[in-house]
């Protein structure tokens, strides 16, 4: 019950972002693109972060 809550708590600043870029009519990406876009970033940095500290 109380963990439920923490999640619309948690959810209210995407929501604000969300509306703001909406009404400044500001593209944002799907949720696909950003997993693509972030995935680009991030796994790189897993490797190198993987190979550096856990060999």
């Amino acid at each position: 019950v109380f963990m439920g809550a923490n999640t619309y708590i948690g959810n209210a600043p995407n929501f604000m972002v969300k509306s703001i870029c909406e009404h400044r009519k500001i593209r944002m990406p799907s949720f696909f693109g950003y997993m693509l876009y972030s995935g680009g970033i991030l796994l790189p940095l897993f490797f190198v972060y993987t190979f550096l500290f856990l060999r």
